[in-house]
């Protein structure tokens, strides 16, 4: 059984990512911050958890502790965060920033020492780190940051037999859609987790760096667009 640690576990993704993979036979652990919700996705999914802060390295231990061996780290916790760079405070910046960047180093170092020859890391990143957000610079500055992690981070433990995959969305389906003012064509957030899943299938000899998912927006297989609530408020529905 290959055991599965899955930050940003309490929705969302996350949660997606550890439904599909227990359904899959993995020993999965999420981990979040906020207890409550936790708990609950845990239940739903069959998943067990800890509470930990991915961004705070001692806060964030607790979580590797919790297996022996890591065959599979799912980084998918973040924030939409920040706004205009002139309205911006250096606060606002550093949150965005500490949630969506810092916490790959925290994960990344806390769980290589439980990871071996066959181990993979997956980092959920954003259509963002390739076609930056007006409104948004903390943002997609994060999520770029984490593509480049991500491709430095392949080349230094390539000699181990981990691979290090991205996972590149546009819109997806989640709470974190909601403050989005205009309405767009997004997947869901079980597409994103069959990706997840699915390079976990694959021949440790094969290197995938990036796999970008974004919603048909024509023809018959395209869903109706997502009109997000705030969306909704401004249009006065």
């Amino acid at each position: 059984m290959r055991t599965a640690l899955i930050t940003g576990g309490s929705g969302g993704i996350g949660k997606a990512c550890a439904h599909r993979l227990v359904v899959a036979g993995y020993d999965v652990i999420l981990t979040a911050r906020r207890e409550e919700p936790l708990r609950a996705a845990a239940r739903e999914t069959g998943a067990r958890y800890v509470v930990a802060d991915a961004s705070e390295p001692e806060a964030f231990q607790p979580a590797v502790d919790a297996a022996d061996r890591l065959d599979l780290v799912v980084h998918a916790s973040g924030v939409l965060g920040g706004t205009y760079a002139r309205k911006q405070t250096f606060a606002q910046w550093r949150t965005t920033i500490s949630a969506n960047l810092d916490s790959c180093f925290v994960v990344t170092s806390a769980a290589l020492p439980r990871m071996t020859a066959g181990s993979r890391f997956v980092f959920v990143s954003s259509s963002a780190a390739h076609e930056p957000m007006r409104a948004r610079t903390a943002y997609s500055a994060s999520k770029a940051g984490m593509n480049a992690f991500a491709a430095a981070l392949a080349q230094e433990v390539d000699r181990d037999g981990i691979n290090v995959h991205v996972v590149t969305p546009g819109p997806v389906e989640t709470e974190m859609l909601q403050d989005v003012p205009f309405e767009m064509y997004a997947i869901r957030a079980a597409d994103v987790a069959e990706a997840v899943a699915w390079l976990d299938t694959l021949d440790p000899s094969v290197d995938l760096p990036e796999i970008r998912l974004h919603a048909v927006t024509r023809g018959p297989s395209a869903r109706a667009p997502v009109v997000p609530l705030e969306a909704q408020r401004r249009a006065g529905k």
